[in-house]
């Protein structure tokens, strides 16, 4: 098999949420293989630790400020952006919210903050970019889902609801856009340990319980990531669309 089908060389990317986390190092990882990166966050100083990573990697990483909680504005960048450098080929919608809080505690707002971001902002952005991929031949969006878009988390239940969605909108989009060769698929990345999840990372009875429910044995590096989405942005998954890939250690195979 030639490795070549893995290159990106020549692809832009846009990756929403690529500040930190998990976002950050897929961001790093497309750029390693070879395309531009438009690494997105509500603001452009939080972009300069990906930016100085992403130096002197075969590709490039520029930034984009967004917040994709504001449609309107979005869409209006993400197309201005596009006109300029002529499209994306890729996209993953990883920008993303959480809040635990007991069910019978939320409220409207906080149920819109998260459904918003994760799963509204992510249709709006799916959108703009299959606007500009269509008409060069097709592209790859790549949703990041959850396990909880398999099983259900107490005190989680907005999050839950949207990484869902997110998983239906998925499959619901591949199926609409596979004719136009934009492909749609996701991936769900199990337990790893980010900005937004290190509380719980902080109690050692939760990391025993938890580590006893992988069989693999350990936590996600956010490295881990790097191959799912280099090649589901690649001609390697050419024909693969409406599919989630877990990355997590074997933890939903097990239950």
């Amino acid at each position: 098999m030639n490795a070549d089908i893995f290159d990106l060389s020549g692809k832009t990317a846009l990756v929403t949420g690529g500040s930190r986390g998990l976002g950050q190092a897929m961001a790093i990882g497309l750029a390693e293989a070879g395309a531009k990166v438009v690494a997105t966050s509500r603001s452009l100083s939080s972009l300069d630790e990906t930016l100085a990573v992403g130096e002197g990697t075969k590709g490039s990483i520029v930034p984009l400020e967004i917040d994709v909680e504001d449609v309107d504005d979005t869409r209006s960048k993400l197309a201005d952006f596009a006109k300029t450098y002529g499209g994306f080929d890729v996209l993953v919608n990883n920008a993303g919210y959480e809040h635990v809080c007991p069910s019978l505690d939320i409220d409207e707002n906080l149920w819109d903050k998260i459904n918003d971001v994760n799963l509204k902002g992510a249709f709006f952005c799916a959108q703009e970019a299959a606007r500009s991929m269509i008409p060069r031949g097709g592209g790859s969006v790549i949703n990041v889902c959850s396990l909880t878009s398999y099983v259900g988390v107490p005190t989680a239940v907005p999050y839950c609801s949207s990484k869902s969605g997110l998983l239906g909108m998925t499959r619901a989009l591949s199926a609409e856009w596979a004719a136009q060769g934009v492909r749609v698929n996701a991936i769900a990345p199990g337990y790893f340990r980010t900005e937004l999840t290190d509380k719980f990372y902080k109690d050692e009875a939760w990391q025993t319980a938890m580590l006893g429910k992988i069989p693999m044995g350990t936590f996600g590096d956010s490295n881990d990531l790097k191959g799912a989405v280099v090649f589901l942005s690649s001609s390697a998954s050419r024909y693969i669309t409406g599919q989630c890939l877990a990355i997590d250690g074997g933890y939903l195979a097990s239950i």
